[in-house]
């Protein structure tokens, strides 16, 4: 009976994982680049239930269970196993802000942090008080050449993550507001995004405030050539891929099974307290 103790307290230690899984996701729901988290349990080894004395085989010294025919396995628990992270792209939001990125395929924008680089999907930036693109938490956004320096109304990027300035207007860049690209006189080129990617994605680890860092067994970053680079959308944001309605159903399924398991220690322990208190008496 304790076993059955056992099995229902890591049942219930599994489901609060998954809860916090679930309430951490409902929370950065409307945090842009945010991927969703999956938690993934895996079943404790089985025990393989066998009859003892059909044969007589456990009434010898010499005998071996192993002969013994096989009734059935008896579940031994769960544990959880991983928090795994789910990269699928979310959806594009229009910000008209020249300052917001998005990338629309696969791939990571570099930013430059005092630990070293980073990465992210989270292309909301600002216009830091030196001229450089930002995050809100105040790192550099790289470009191939180092951090990006603009004005403000002087730049755009376009598709391939090429960063344009105007030269001829450089001291007065109000008038190239609601200017295309193609009616610049005298565009130049200052420096193309540094658009990176991964061998293996699955197992770059979260850092915080929508930063990734690269791990051994993801492989270190590398830079993404023009044919593999993904569409960079200037005056976008890319939204979390988290869905709302999904993960309220995954909470009450949380919910449910938290209770079974908690049921089933219950009515272990009211057995238990019988054997104890009543059929031993007899």
């Amino acid at each position: 009976m304790l076993r059955g103790w056992y099995t229902g307290a890591s049942g219930m230690a599994a489901q609060q994982v998954r809860l916090d899984t679930v309430a951490n996701n409902l929370a950065n729901v409307d945090t842009d680049g945010y991927k969703r988290e999956v938690a993934v349990s895996k079943a404790f080894a089985q025990l393989l239930l066998r009859r003892m004395n059909d044969d007589g085989v456990y009434l010898h010294s010499f005998g071996s269970g192993d002969m013994a025919p096989v009734i059935g396995k008896l579940g031994t628990g769960v544990e959880s196993n991983e928090i795994f992270t789910e990269l699928e792209q979310g959806a594009l939001k229009i910000t008209e802000s020249d300052f917001d990125i998005a990338l629309d395929g696969k791939g990571w924008l570099s930013v430059q942090t005092p630990y070293g680089e980073r990465y992210t999907r989270n292309g909301s930036f600002i216009l830091g008080k030196e001229g450089y693109l930002e995050t809100k938490e105040g790192y550099p956004l790289l470009g191939e050449n180092g951090p990006i320096m603009v004005k403000a109304n002087n730049f755009q990027i376009d598709k391939q993550g090429r960063v344009w300035i105007n030269a001829e207007y450089a001291d007065d860049p109000e008038q190239l507001i609601g200017r295309e690209q193609n009616e610049w006189k005298d565009p130049v080129l200052l420096d193309t995004l540094k658009v990176v990617d991964f061998e293996l994605d699955r197992f770059i680890a979260k850092q915080g405030s929508s930063l990734w860092k690269d791990t051994e067994l993801s492989g270190p970053a590398r830079i993404m050539q023009s044919q593999d680079r993904p569409v960079v959308m200037q005056g976008f944001t890319e939204a979390s891929n988290v869905n709302v309605v999904s993960e309220m159903v995954k909470m009450i399924e949380v919910n449910r099974a938290y209770e079974a398991n908690q049921k089933t220690i219950q009515s272990q322990d009211s057995s238990l307290g019988k054997l104890i208190n009543e059929v031993v008496r007899l």
